[in-house]
């Protein structure tokens, strides 16, 4: 179970600080706890500066890096629609919804296990093999012949897929504090706007180069290219992508510690994997009715944000021809990430979530709104800039808001996030079908009912702002009366964002 840390009161700190350690020798994490939290703000600035640095340039790339490749390999299949994909699979109607959906399914059903497993095992290895399991079933996809075979490979990659995500955050939430969190997700959820727009570019070429190359369509072209350099870098992931503090070789043992006091100080409990079994921990996150409206609240953010998948489809009713259309997008994608890591590094640093996401999903009801209420070609390439601006931006705060609501111990943390995740991604099953090929050019049921879930979402942070202010007025009563607490009690002074 993870253990409050006591808070020093005493005037003096020295005598504190060796009173306090003659009597726990036993507890290794009190011990590192005691031995930081008596140092000075400015060595604790200091050496938190270096390590952040330590930990930015061995985590962040690696995972934003595989975070690309995991969301276009995910979603490549709507560039390859702009090539001869449809006409060459047979495929009619609402069949591209449907492949499009399907993924999902195979991805959700592994989600939570696969989190649960990897608090078990090396992150490192487990990611990168995922990794490479879905490079190639990514690659394989060019070589379908049938709409059936199609349909096979994306449930395939749908399964092979559902680690890495609630993974990855699940990874970086056990390095960063609740403070740090928020822009970090930020540069790592900026891998899904940079794929969104580099895999535009990267369609643009393959499509109107490589159609016929090789007697091979442009289509497989795509997804043979973009499979294989998923396999490429699953390599070095595999070696050199973080464990967790406690285990990391490459920091000195005064940086692992220090790296452990941070996220305990944060906290104000330890965060030991093992100290809590797989099925408590998992029935802690099931018994905290938080969970359940963080459910329904990223489950409806996923789905405003279900016109990714469709996002050239949409652009192509400007009447641009598809190279264009897809070098449209680029600019749309460039300027949500820059948007996302401004408003994130706010949000981190004002400690405010609910406030930066109504904001951000009013701008997407807007977007959406003037989308489907007008067929000026002006009107609508700027909508198309607010409706990811706001959705993406917004969705990147939520993610990291579920990591933080839910700090101790690990495995809890663990089953939050994936059951979150898990959920949350159900919405893209059903959420294709928003955008059928007969609701075009103004898709005005999807862009509508779009428009009425971004206000869902925004009611939804207001609710979780109100619960987190209740729930910290308990905290400090319980405080104030010196209740002992047990269980999955928070430990003292700890407060949860809002």
């Amino acid at each position: 179970m993870s253990t409050a840390i006591p808070q020093p009161k005493a005037a003096d700190e020295k005598s504190l600080h060796e009173d306090e350690v003659s009597k726990a020798p036993t507890d290794p994490m009190l011990a590192i706890y005691l031995e930081y939290a008596f140092q000075t703000p400015q060595w604790k600035a200091y050496h938190t500066s270096r390590l952040l640095q330590k930990i930015d340039i061995r985590l962040l790339p690696l995972l934003i890096l595989m975070y690309l490749l995991n969301f276009l390999d995910r979603s490549n299949l709507a560039q390859a629609r702009l090539g001869t994909l449809e006409k060459d699979l047979g495929m009619k109607g609402t069949d591209f919804n449907l492949a499009t959906s399907i993924l999902f399914v195979g991805y959700i059903i592994m989600q939570l296990p696969s989190n649960l497993l990897l608090t078990r095992v090396k992150p490192s290895a487990y990611l990168g093999l995922a990794m490479a399991a879905w490079g190639a079933i990514s690659a394989a996809q060019a070589a379908t012949k049938t709409f059936g075979g199609l349909l096979a490979c994306r449930t395939l990659l749908g399964v092979v897929e559902a680690p890495f995500f609630p993974g990855a955050i699940m990874l970086m939430s056990s390095w960063y504090t609740r403070a740090e969190l928020a822009h970090r997700i930020a540069w790592f959820y900026a891998g899904s706007s940079v794929a969104n727009m580099f895999g535009g570019l990267l369609a643009a070429g393959v499509l109107g180069n490589l159609e016929g190359a090789h007697g091979i369509s442009g289509w497989r072209w795509l997804f043979i290219i973009e499979g294989t350099i998923t396999v490429g870098i699953s390599l070095i992931a595999a070696f050199f992508l973080p464990n967790f503090p406690a285990t990391s070789k490459w920091l000195s043992e005064e940086e692992r510690n220090f790296a452990q006091w941070r996220l305990v100080d944060d906290a104000k409990e330890t965060d030991a994997a093992s100290s809590v079994s797989v099925k408590d921990g998992l029935m802690l996150a099931l018994k905290d009715y938080r969970l359940y409206i963080f459910i329904l609240f990223q489950h409806i953010s996923l789905l405003t944000q279900t016109f990714q998948y469709f996002f050239p489809t949409i652009v192509k009713t400007l009447g641009y021809s598809k190279i264009a259309t897809l070098l449209l997008t680029a600019p749309v994608w460039f300027l949500t990430f820059l948007v996302s890591l401004g408003v994130t590094y706010t949000s981190g640093k004002t400690g405010d979530r609910s406030i930066h996401i109504i904001c951000l999903l009013i701008l997407s009801c807007a977007g959406n709104i003037i989308v489907v209420s007008t067929l000026n070609t002006g009107a609508r390439f700027f909508a198309m800039f607010l409706m990811p601006l706001g959705a993406v931006s917004a969705y990147q705060i939520i993610i990291s808001w579920v990591a933080n609501s839910f700090p101790r111990p690990l495995v809890k943390r663990s089953a939050a996030i994936a059951i979150c995740n898990m959920i949350g991604n159900a919405s893209n099953i059903y959420g294709p079908y928003l955008y059928p090929d007969s609701e075009g050019p103004r898709y005005l049921a999807g862009g509508a009912a779009v428009a009425g879930l971004c206000l869902a979402v925004a009611g939804l942070a207001f609710l979780l702002r109100i619960v987190h202010i209740k729930e910290n007025k308990k905290l400090q009563a319980l405080e104030n009366d010196n209740t002992v607490r047990e269980g999955d009690a928070r430990g003292v002074g700890f407060r949860y964002v809002y």
